[in-house]
C-alpha cells in the first residue's frame, strides 16, 4: 500500500508489566517514609487524606486480585454502563476506603507489599492480547485487552502514587520511565471523549504534553469518527500544548477546568483544541 496508508498506522499497544515491580517498590518505600502527621494530609481527591488514599491503593489491588484469582464479582460490570457502573465503583470505592483506612499503618503496608507482588506477578503471566475481565471504561471499550487493561492498572497505581508524593512533598514518580506510558495510557481515551465533536473528515487535532516525560499524539477525524494515529497525517486544524506537570491532573479530576485552561496553549480551532480539558480517564 502506498504512503498515505503507512502514515494512518494506529497507535502501537502500551507495555507496562514490567514496570509494576519498581512503581510498587517506591510506593512502599514512600509510605513507610511517612510521619505520624503525614498520613492526615489532604490530597488532590477532596474526598481523601494521605491515609484513605493508601486504603484506596490496598483496596482496589486486593478487589481486582479477588475478581482475576477467585472469579469474584460484585456484579457483571460488563452489563453496568454510565452513572450504573459510577455508581457501583464510588460504592466500592467507599466501603474500601473505610475497611482498610482502620487499620495500623504498619498492617496496611504489610498487605500492601504482599498484595503488591501478586498483582505484579498476575500482570505478567497474562497473554497481553487475550480479552481482560474488565474492559477500559473511559475509552469506550466494550471489550479491552490486557494490555490496555493492565495499562490502565498502572496509571491508578501511578496517579494515586503521585497524589500521596504530592500531599508529602517526596517527589520521585515523575519520570520518563513511569510518567510516559500513564500518559500514553490516558490518551486512549482521546476517541471516545471527542465521539460527539464534529470536524471535517480529514482532518486532525494534534496534542502535545510538553516536558521530557511527555510526547505528541494525533486524532484523527474520518467518516466513521475519531482514531489516533501514529502520525500527522492530512490537515491540521488545532495544536493543543499542555505542560506535563498538570496533564495528570487534568484527566483524573485533580484540578479545576479554569485552573487548568489557563495554564494550556491551543493554536487553531480553540473549541476542538480545548475540549481534552473535559476528558476523564479514570472511573469515578
Amino acid at each position: 500500500m502506498g504512503g498515505m496508508d503507512a502514515q494512518l498506522e494506529l497507535l502501537p499497544p502500551i507495555f507496562t508489566v514490567q514496570l509494576f515491580p519498581a512503581l510498587e517498590a517506591k510506593l512502599i518505600e514512600l509510605l513507610r517514609s511517612l510521619a505520624p502527621d503525614d498520613w492526615e494530609k489532604q490530597t488532590l481527591a477532596p474526598k481523601w487524606k494521605v491515609n484513605d488514599v493508601a486504603a484506596h491503593l490496598l483496596d482496589t489491588q486486593t478487589r481486582g486480585l479477588a475478581a482475576v484469582r477467585h472469579g469474584y464479582k460484585p456484579e457483571n460490570s460488563k452489563k453496568l454502563t454510565g452513572d450504573n457502573l459510577l455508581s457501583l465503583i464510588n460504592t466500592l470505592n467507599a466501603e474500601g476506603v473505610r475497611v482498610y483506612g482502620s487499620l495500623s499503618h504498619e498492617e496496611l503496608i504489610s498487605r500492601m507489599q504482599a498484595a503488591s507482588r501478586e498483582l505484579a506477578d498476575h500482570v505478567q503471566s497474562l497473554d497481553p492480547f487475550a480479552p481482560a475481565v474488565f474492559p477500559v471504561s473511559w475509552a469506550g471499550d466494550e471489550e479491552s485487552p490486557n494490555w490496555f487493561n493492565t495499562a490502565r492498572e498502572f496509571t491508578e497505581r501511578w496517579h494515586h502514587q503521585q497524589q500521596i508524593r504530592l500531599a508529602v512533598n517526596k517527589p520521585g514518580i515523575m519520570t520518563r520511565e513511569f510518567y510516559f506510558p500513564v500518559l500514553d495510557c490516558f490518551m486512549r481515551a482521546l476517541p471516545y471523549a471527542y465521539r460527539n465533536v464534529e470536524a471535517m473528515p480529514g482532518t486532525f487535532a494534534q496534542f502535545n504534553i510538553s516536558g521530557e516525560c511527555g510526547g505528541i499524539w494525533y486524532l484523527l477525524r474520518d467518516g466513521n469518527g475519531w482514531k489516533l494515529i501514529a502520525s500527522p497525517a492530512r490537515e491540521k486544524i488545532s495544536e493543543t500544548i499542555i505542560p506535563q506537570e498538570i496533564a495528570w491532573r487534568i484527566f483524573t479530576k485533580g484540578i479545576e477546568s479554569e485552573k487548568a485552561k489557563s495554564q494550556v496553549q491551543v493554536l487553531g480551532d480553540e473549541a476542538i483544541g480545548l475540549h481534552i480539558l473535559k476528558m476523564i480517564s479514570i472511573v469515578g
